[in-house]
């Protein structure tokens, strides 16, 4: 059978029991309306000049033949949208239409002119109106009306939810739709959004709310809930299912929105808890309470157990606040029961959210079995802090604690460890680290750099971190800076605490710069396109033993740079002037010195382009070389102190500067050439670059004079021979090369190479080789490669040939089971006294949920460029805390 309800009224009856329907002659061409007689009569033809308008017609369709009895299906309209205004036929004033609108000539007012009529349309004088619109319509004075796109993408309008129908269907259907409706055998209610599925389905139309009993599936927005029964109130989204299975699925942050198609899987990137509880309560949209609750993110086959899920007492699923909360948890990993808690917090999308965090368990060649139990505060959404008590057994407990914060204009780090007592050195140990960022506005910025450890065998003894251990110099800075458009000015206060090892060489302690001031100045818009450059700097340097002194240079520059599509060529001349006020120098050296020096260069490039076929593939070829040539008179520096000058690094990036030192203590003499070709292959269409080759040497036209203490100054006429070749030699296949070579001794300096092999994400293999001349030679292999089975290889080998030993060695085994993964990975890495550390990280990660165990994450990163996690949820989860 089948029942259609408009708002509260059922519409029934013939259409003989309507009042026969009227039309004024006057809507049909006639002439003045008249009232209506009892028998209609013949419609008179028009006799304006206006088109004729039929007269509609009413037809009468056949009664169709007997077809098989439907389902009963009803749409049951909300209680706001039932309200609907009824008049009758005979209750309405008779429809008039002046007689003007239709061309007639008693009017006495004239329309506006037009030039597309003869005549303008004839409206009746009517003081209070004006002519209307549809009558110019109906002559062509005006266009019709029409649609028009909107110059911007709007929101797509839909309907409150209290407007919306809701359609149920069944194979029986009683009640009144006002008040209670009950539905049997076969229910299928439906809303946006929702369908709920039963045996049997009671509806109360007063309060929205309905009860289903027999086979419950409900599904809500791609969450699915089955029982043998659901009390709900649908619009409040609150109620109870009893004995419910449930399947609840979301996008991940950062993830474009989930699509949903009926009858069809969910595309997107989603996180899908899922679990079976004795009561779910709903406590509002997206929030839920389940009672004797399992919950997983893991989906198994049907009658099997997921691989892992955590059993608790009470479980709320908060999906507005992306938080859940557990009492009496206890986590079973393949059936077997691993950890238990009283209370449990977890975040529903991998977000920061305050509560316990997972331990990490470890061990270490010296300092034994260690276990670390972090615990997490997020304090606001800008301000978050980390306490992790580490335990070692054989020092002690390491307090661990890290407070972050974020503000519009300012941003900070701290970082603070504290060993009490370490039972193996039998002292308190410390280390502390303060990064803050500040933007006072109007170009004013300022920052914070401070690093402190309590002994200098500290990050030797407690990193496991090769960076961290190496570093011997830590660095306290503060900074004041200010910039405008073509100018910039900047304090700094700079000093350092250096690391002494009592096994190692004494390190030489960096000079303070208390305070440093600079000022630099770039203008591009002078006459004739030439550009003016300044550097300024006055610096006060201090050290507890050496030459103490104050610094002042000066620096401004004028280049006049003339380009082409084609070529470049930049004439430049600058005077560097510096000056000297020492104290406590040595003798036979004055307290005041003065250094100027007149700088000029010519920088200059070509670029030539040609069509190239390549193994079938067309490219672009493009041919580069270029010129520099830079004279610096030679000025006596030997009587200068040296405060941070060092020899400058030799290559493509140095090659093209005008001093070879850096710093400013010394400024080197030249009279010399240099000169690079480049030749890149690139692809026409994208311009994306695929091959790149290049070749540099220096020429020089005069001997060195001006030189460090101790450095063997060069007297030859050229200098070693660079080489590079980078890009993408084979599909995936990616080589970077560098190479120094002595022409004159005919040897290699240094070379530098490395390769990578990546055909899709978790392939990857690295080979590397370094090698600076009596110095250096190290190999270094790393990779990632799935093996069978969802198991998964992942290490490194760095191997330093000129010492005969291991630099540092990663070997590690992870497993995918779908919805978690296992890690385990062994570290072995050196320090500068020849002792060789050992770490192991084992850790089990349950996607969505947790990580138990100690993280490798972040030393396969740094060990294997270029890893990727095996599951998509860490991958795709970044901190969203970034100061």
């Amino acid at each position: 059978m089948g029942l259609s309800l408009l708002g509260t009224a059922t519409v029934a009856g013939a259409v003989e029991s309507l009042p026969k329907l009227q039309v004024d002659p006057a809507l049909l061409g006639g002439g003045a309306s008249s009232p209506p007689a009892e028998t209609p009569a013949e419609t008179p033809a028009a006799t304006s000049t206006s088109p004729a308008v039929a007269a509609p017609q009413v037809v009468t369709a056949p009664a169709p033949a007997a077809a098989p009895q439907p389902r009963a299906a009803v749409t049951i309209p909300r209680k706001e949208a039932t309200k609907t205004t009824v008049a009758t036929a005979k209750s309405l004033p008779l429809l008039r239409v002046d007689p003007a609108l239709l061309g007639e000539r008693d009017a006495t007012l004239m329309a506006a002119p037009s030039s597309t009529l003869k005549e303008p349309p004839l409206v009746v004088a009517q003081p209070a109106l004006v002519p209307t619109y549809s009558a110019h319509v109906a002559a062509g004075v005006l266009p019709g009306p029409s649609l028009k796109t909107s110059g911007k993408l709007l929101a797509h309008a839909t309907a409150p939810d209290e407007l919306l129908p809701t359609f149920l269907t069944a194979d029986h259907i009683t009640g009144q739709s006002d008040v209670q409706m009950v539905a049997e055998g076969h229910v299928d209610l439906r809303r946006r959004g929702a369908v709920l599925k039963s045996d049997r389905l009671t509806h109360w139309q007063a309060n929205d709310e309905v009860e289903a009993e027999g086979n419950v599936d409900l599904t809500n927005e791609g969450d699915r809930i089955r029982g043998p029964r659901l009390r709900m109130k649908l619009g409040e989204n609150t109620g109870f299912f009893e004995q419910p299975e449930y399947q609840i699925r979301r996008p991940q942050t950062g993830t474009p929105p989930v699509l949903w198609a009926a009858g069809e899987e969910p595309a997107g990137h989603l996180t899908t808890g899922q679990g079976v509880a004795s009561r779910l309560d709903f406590e509002g949209k997206g929030k839920y309470h389940l009672t004797d609750a399992t919950y997983s993110t893991c989906t198994p086959a049907a009658g099997d157990s997921p691989d892992w899920f955590a059993r608790t007492s009470s479980l709320r699923l908060d999906y507005a606040e992306q938080e859940g909360v557990a009492n009496n948890a206890t986590l079973y990993f393949k059936g077997v029961p691993i950890l238990y808690s009283p209370w449990l917090s977890f975040s529903l999308n991998n977000e920061r959210q305050s509560g316990l965090l997972t331990p990490t368990i470890g061990s270490t060649t010296r300092g034994g079995f260690e276990f670390t139990q972090p615990f997490y505060w997020n304090i606001a959404p800008n301000m978050d802090a980390t306490i992790a008590p580490r335990m070692i057994t054989r020092r002690g407990v390491l307090w661990n604690g890290e407070y972050r914060y974020l503000e519009p204009t300012y941003s900070g780090t701290f970082e603070g460890q504290l060993l009490p007592n370490d039972r193996l050195e039998d002292k308190r140990r410390s280390a502390y680290s303060y990064v803050h960022n500040q933007n006072f506005g109007y170009g004013v910025s300022g920052s914070l750099n401070l690093n402190g450890a309590s002994d200098g065998t500290y990050f030797s003894d407690l990193a496991n971190n090769s960076s961290i251990i190496a570093q011997t110099n830590l660095l306290r800075q503060g900074t004041l800076s200010y910039g405008a458009s073509w100018w910039s000015a900047s304090v700094l206060a700079q000093s350092y605490q250096t690391l002494q090892d009592p096994a190692l060489p004494p390190v030489v302690t960096p000079y303070k710069r208390l305070p440093q001031i600079n000022v630099n100045a770039n203008r591009s818009d002078l006459p004739l396109g030439m550009s003016f450059a300044f550097a300024g700097e006055n610096v006060n340097f201090r050290h507890p033993t050496l030459t103490e002194g104050r610094r002042f240079t000066l620096y401004p520059q004028i280049s006049w740079p003339l380009q082409t599509a084609a070529f470049f060529i930049t004439p430049k001349i600058g005077l560097h002037s510096t000056r000297y006020r020492l104290d406590k120098q040595a003798l036979g050296v004055p307290d005041n010195i003065t250094r100027t020096v007149p700088i000029a260069s010519i920088d200059s490039g070509v670029t030539f382009e040609r069509p190239l076929e390549w193994f079938g593939t067309a490219l672009t070829q493009t041919l580069e070389p270029r010129l520099f040539y830079l004279y610096i008179p030679e000025r006596d520096q030997s009587q200068i102190p040296v405060f941070d000058s060092a020899l400058a690094d030799f290559n493509f990036a140095q090659i093209f500067s005008e001093n070879r030192y850096v710093g400013g203590d010394r400024i080197n003499d030249a009279n010399q050439l240099t000169g690079m070709l480049t030749s890149r292959l690139l692809d026409p269409e994208s311009g994306a670059e695929i091959l790149r080759a290049a070749f540099g040497q220096r020429l020089y036209f005069t001997t060195q004079h001006v030189g460090l203490p101790g450095e063997v100054l060069r007297n030859d006429r050229q200098t070693d021979l660079l080489g590079a070749f980078s890009g993408r030699v084979l599909p995936k296949t990616y080589v970077d090369a560098g190479v120094q070579y002595n022409t004159r001794l005919g040897q290699m300096e240094r070379l530098n190479i490395s390769g990578r092999y990546q055909p899709e994400a978790g392939k990857l293999l690295n080979t590397g080789y370094r090698y600076t001349r009596d110095q250096l030679g190290q190999f270094d292999i790393s990779g990632q490669w799935p093996l069978s089975g969802g198991w998964h290889g992942v290490g490194r080998y760095n191997y330093s040939i000129r010492e005969k030993r291991l630099v540092e060695s990663v070997a590690g085994l992870e497993y995918d089971g779908g919805c978690w993964v296992g890690r385990v990975v062994v570290q072995r890495l050196a320090t500068q006294t020849q002792r060789v550390n050992s770490s192991l990280f084992f850790q089990l990660e349950l996607n969505g949920f947790a990580r138990l165990g100690s993280n490798p994450l972040e030393l396969l990163k740094r060990a294997v460029p270029g890893y990727g996690v095996i599951n998509r949820s860490t991958d795709s989860v970044e901190d969203s805390f970034a100061p």
